[in-house]
């Protein structure tokens, strides 16, 4: 049985696992509509930062709130990608 890396943090920023035998627990369900719902507003973010990019009269606060959502969104994205990379099955040699 692997750990599964989930799509939340603890209050002090450390990653955290679950160890189950079944994907389709109450808590593996919950893990994967929270990253599908990471995935979703990633791709909010990416919009509406390209917009403030692309806007030439953008200011400094909106830029910088711009780059803070993407940095957020990033986090969130590849600490998805490394659970869900975790769990591809590795074929035998």
């Amino acid at each position: 049985m692997d750990l599964r890396l989930l799509p939340w943090t603890t209050p002090e920023g450390n990653p955290c696992y679950l160890s189950t035998d079944s994907d389709d627990s109450r808590l593996s369900r919950l893990a994967d509509d929270i990253e599908a719902a990471q995935l979703d507003s990633g791709r909010l973010v990416l919009a509406g930062s390209r917009a403030v990019l692309a806007d030439p009269e953008a200011g400094e606060r909106a830029v910088r709130f711009a780059l803070t959502r993407a940095t957020e969104s990033l986090e969130e994205m590849l600490r998805v990608a490394v659970s869900r990379g975790a769990r591809i099955p590795c074929p035998l040699e």
